[in-house]
């Protein structure tokens, strides 16, 4: 059953402090701070109203205030940017927490609402986008993470590695699905999340936040995403972002 009825939000994390892009969210997009882009994106899904930044950084808070967004200040040792979220999720009262990253400025609004949708739909589980890797990405990069799900598109894992493996080279898959970091959450789903503690076993070696749910033993749903998403993790990514911009 969908309850249409449910308050919706989306929580951007946004950390000044990146250990490989300090300062990564205020980064200048065809003369747009990389927050700003997203926070619009997200508002064009959910309205400007329902968009919040959650930072630890005042710079972050100033610009996007500036722009009529509101920010809300976390913690300085926030472990995760879902730790983050469920944090600021404590400060303001929804039924579901999007949470969109504040590196994807190619986000697509439409894929927003359809988190929002399918998380009305399936209140209790934890709600993830992918898409399919293009042919010019690499699946042997460590910067996408790669999803396997069971034919029901619920997770199994997900990790860096090009997943799933295969015994004979006729049995290779013809492609990989990537995942797409907007997610749907609730707000008990996030205090268990934050009330762990720390990072699970998983989540500290692929460095993925998702797989925490599963030692929760959370039902996490992927739902298809369009392909074409680029996150900017370190500086040499800003151009190839831009000029994908340009070309929108």
């Amino acid at each position: 059953m969908v309850y249409n009825h449910m308050r919706s939000c989306v929580i951007i994390p946004a950390r000044y402090a990146s250990s490989r892009f300090p300062g990564k969210p205020l980064v200048s997009l065809l003369g747009k701070p990389m927050i700003v882009w997203v926070a619009e994106l997200s508002a064009s899904a959910v309205g400007k109203e329902h968009v919040y930044i959650a930072t630890e950084d005042s710079r972050i808070a100033d610009v996007v205030q500036s722009e009529g967004f509101s920010a809300i200040m976390t913690s300085n040792d926030a472990l995760t940017g879902t730790d983050r979220l469920a944090e600021a999720a404590e400060m303001i009262d929804y039924d579901i927490y999007i949470n969109v990253q504040g590196d994807e400025p190619l986000v697509d609004p439409d894929d927003i609402r359809h988190c929002v949708s399918i998380k009305q739909k399936y209140f209790d589980a934890v709600i993830n986008g992918y898409c399919w890797m293009s042919f010019e990405e690499d699946p042997a990069s460590v910067n996408f993470p790669k999803v396997i799900t069971n034919e029901s598109s619920e997770l199994v894992y997900m990790s860096r590695s090009p997943l799933p493996a295969y015994k004979e080279i006729k049995k290779a898959p013809n492609r990989y699905k990537k995942q797409v970091c907007i997610y749907g959450f609730n707000r008990k789903q996030l205090q268990e999340f934050k009330n762990f503690g720390r990072k699970s076993c998983l989540e500290y070696s692929e460095d993925i936040e998702i797989l925490r749910f599963l030692e929760l033993n959370h039902r996490v749903l992927m739902y298809k995403c369009k392909p074409g998403s680029l996150a900017i993790d370190v500086p040499e990514d800003v151009p190839k972002v831009e000029a994908v911009m340009r070309k929108k």
